[in-house]
């Protein structure tokens, strides 16, 4: 557009400009009253009106046309100029008309400071203030003060910060409730929370923004009782307020105080919004109170605030915490608009209710509809395949985190290194561990637990040393996996020190976790004495795991006295649990009991209780074959019991010979071998023979722990095929190659 402004310029020169303005601007009326001065008084100041005009509309081009053109120039038309520059971001530009001002006034170095610090540029935003102290203490304005100490704040820079104050002490101007706010919440967000409270109680006049200020401040500090305090002091009290103390509340851990707060809000008739529903629902869901979540639900139906995205993934979270998963279904399909953060809530809530699958789903359907994933969002599909054992999906989004750039993010290459652990690639984890240029205590974990999993005792032993060695903590999960490591290597005396120096050395307290560790890691060892004595000096009772793994162990070691203590201990803690039965009967059976197996099945009969069948299943072509014992519903099973009679016949010439064992049935010695032969996890690995290309290692998942006979014959099958046989049972990994399992027959 061709623009000629002089002094003497046409009525409808003038109008057609405000014609082109209205073009830019839904604002008729301004637009038309603009006009109408500009025609009866068409003096410099509506120049500079149009300037404004265009540049507040964001036709900052058209400004500038006509700030080019202007033939005359005050302070306020460069101001104008620079103001719209700084409020958009384009700071080349700012600096330019900055620079070729030929006067400036506080007004002018506000919008220099406020261009820089409204984008962080925290040197140059100094270089500004500093500049401006020199030009003349008079340019110094509230505006000016309160903008540096909210980038000081959001640098969390106290050198700074404590500089500004020492100028707003200096100047005079300590007693502004404008800038005593933001010079409150600089202390607070730098834990400098005693200069915070100073600052508050030194202020003459206070206004509801220093009090809620001072609150939050006292609330990531963990103050809560000053909090509290503070709140109920307060003779006006807004929704911010009561916000504030909900927010922080909740991120404090104190989820029922917050949920009772939002009932006395409620009491004093105040309007709530998008943050005071998304910190209840943070709290209903962070103590599963559901029957309170789905009161607060209710009342956003009431609000019309049902719409609103923050509060729609809000209430997916708090459903999905609440493991109402069908509620948080209702919710997500209901919500009008989605973002990266409504994806990922119902993502994370299907992973962490077991639904793994329907999570890896959710991520592919999110990337249809264009939502390109966070750091948080890949990271959390990546568990879900973690625990699922699933390989190759969990490799591909290896790739995506490569391609994306995510990779750099802590949360997915922590994920990575979990995900390769689990599947058994202990290696591949190793490497990417290895790679990550950044570790904190997760990373450590993962990689502990990875090598805990897969039985590597002394590797895991020696992880943990060097973690602490590199000056990071162990937390409760990371000695679960040294402990566990211990446990499946039989390391007692070693097991022993290490729960001792986490009760002593790193003061923490043990869990159930740990102490059903302590009795798998004497069970297994054989010592069933000492892991009486162990429980029985317990503060509490052992879990049903716990009874389970003394269990096991009394059938493995045919202790009948122990396993019989041990199973009436589980049957009185789980009563369904058919673990306890199934355990005991196999002691039983051992020992020619069979009188005592019979007994023991009426009893799980009368009560309704059935064992839990076992299944394994293998992936091949994305797609997952699933077995259970002699079962011949696969469409491949010709050819997969063709192949499990030819692997018998070389076994049997190797040396095998079935266990008898492992069968809990009366029959016949034939019968018995017969029923070993068709085990799940062997169908799975005979379908694995056929099919999984040679040289690629066959990889099979079994929901139950591997029994002695199929452990054997597995070792029989590596060595005569000269396949590399990886089995991810319910207890650990287990690599079987030439004939050997890692686990050394230790599970």
């Amino acid at each position: 557009m061709s623009l000629h402004v002089s002094k003497q310029f046409s009525s409808m020169r003038l109008s057609n400009h405000y014609c082109e303005l209205l073009k830019h601007c839904g604002d008729t009326k301004k637009v038309h009253c603009n006009i109408i001065k500009a025609l009866r008084n068409p003096e410099i100041f509506l120049l500079n009106n149009l300037v404004n005009a265009y540049a507040k509309n964001g036709s900052i081009i058209y400004a500038r046309r006509v700030f080019d053109q202007m033939p005359l120039r005050n302070l306020y038309s460069w101001n104008t100029l620079l103001s719209s520059y700084s409020k958009l971001g384009r700071l080349p530009e700012m600096k330019r008309v900055f620079d070729a001002m030929p006067t400036r006034d506080m007004v002018s170095w506000n919008s220099l400071i406020s261009g820089y610090a409204g984008r962080g540029f925290l040197v140059q935003s100094v270089k500004a203030y500093d500049m401006m102290l020199y030009d003349g203490p008079f340019n110094l304005t509230r505006i000016a003060l309160s903008t540096m100490l909210i980038l000081a704040s959001n640098q969390d820079n106290v050198r700074l910060g404590r500089q500004i104050h020492g100028h707003v002490v200096k100047f005079g101007f300590q007693s502004y409730v404008f800038v005593g706010s933001p010079l409150v919440d600089m202390y607070s967000k730098t834990g400098l929370i005693f200069c915070a409270r100073r600052v508050f109680y030194e202020m003459p006049q206070k206004n509801v923004v220093m009090y809620n200020t001072l609150i939050a401040g006292l609330m990531r500090c963990g103050r809560i009782e000053d909090s509290r305090q503070l709140f109920y002091e307060m003779r006006e009290k807004d929704s911010i307020s009561w916000t504030a103390m909900i927010a922080g509340f909740t991120q404090n851990g104190f989820e029922i105080e917050a949920i009772d707060l939002l009932r006395e809000m409620r009491l004093e008739n105040l309007e709530m919004d998008q943050y005071t529903f998304g910190s209840v629902l943070t709290a209903c869901g962070g103590v599963a109170a559901l029957q309170e979540g789905k009161q607060v639900h209710a009342y956003i139906i009431r609000t019309d605030y049902q719409d609103n995205l923050f509060v729609g993934s809000a209430l997916v979270d708090m459903y999905c915490k609440c493991k109402s998963i069908k509620s948080a279904e209702s919710v997500f399909r209901k919500m009008t608009c989605k973002n990266v953060v409504s994806w990922t809530a119902m993502l994370v809530g299907y992973g962490q209710n077991g639904y793994c699958e329907e999570a890896v789903k959710i991520f592919c359907d999110m990337q249809k509809y264009g939502i390109e994933p966070d750091d948080f969002t890949l990271g959390s599909v990546i568990s879900s395949c973690a625990n699922l054992a699933s390989l190759e999906e969990g490799a591909q989004f290896h790739g995506k985190a490569l391609v994306s750039g995510l990779i750099s993010f802590i949360t997915v290459s922590n994920a990575l290194v979990t995900l390769y652990g689990k599947c058994g690639s202990i290696e591949d984890s190793h490497r990417l561990f290895s790679e990550m240029i950044f570790l904190d205590e997760v990373s450590w974990t993962a990689l502990v637990s990875g090598y805990s999993q897969f039985g590597k005792a002394n590797e895991t032993i020696r992880l943990f040393e060097s973690m602490l060695a590199h000056g990071f903590k162990p937390d409760k999960v990371t000695f679960i996996g040294v402990l566990s490591a211990c446990s499946r290597a039989g390391l007692v005396e070693k097991g022993n020190q290490i729960f001792e120096s986490m009760i002593k050395e790193h003061r923490i307290i043990p869990i159930h976790d740990h102490y059903t560790c302590m009795i798998d890691l004497f069970s297994r060892a054989g010592r069933l004495e000492e892991a009486r004595n162990f429980i029985n000096k317990m503060p509490f009772s052992p879990d049903a795991i716990g009874w389970a793994s003394l269990l096991s162990a009394c059938r493995f070691y045919r202790n009948m006295e122990i396993g019989k203590w041990a199973a009436e201990s589980l049957i009185k803690l789980e009563p369904q649990n058919t673990a306890s039965y199934i355990l005991l009967s196999s002691i039983y059976a051992a020992k020619g009991k069979w009188e005592e197996v019979s007994i023991l099945r009426k009893g799980m009969r009368d009560k309704g209780l059935r064992k839990e069948p076992g299944c394994s299943w293998i992936k091949y072509k994305n797609q997952v074959h699933i077995f259970s014992a002699d079962d011949r519903s696969n469409p491949f099973s010709d050819q997969i019991y063709s192949e499990l009679e030819k692997l018998n016949y070389k076994m049997v010439q190797e040396g095998y010979v079935p266990d008898m064992n492992s069968v809990l049935h009366d029959v016949e010695d034939s019968e018995k071998i017969k029923m070993l032969n068709h085990h799940s996890e062997k169908l799975a690995i005979a379908f694995g023979l056929i099919f999984i290309p040679p040289g690629l290692p066959i990889r099979v998942v079994k929901n139950l722990r591997v029994c002695a006979d199929c452990h054997n014959a597995t070792k029989y099958i590596s060595k005569i095929t000269q396949r590399e046989i990886l089995v991810r049972d319910a207890a650990r990994f287990h690599l079987f190659k030439d004939g050997t399992c890692s686990c050394g027959d230790f599970w």
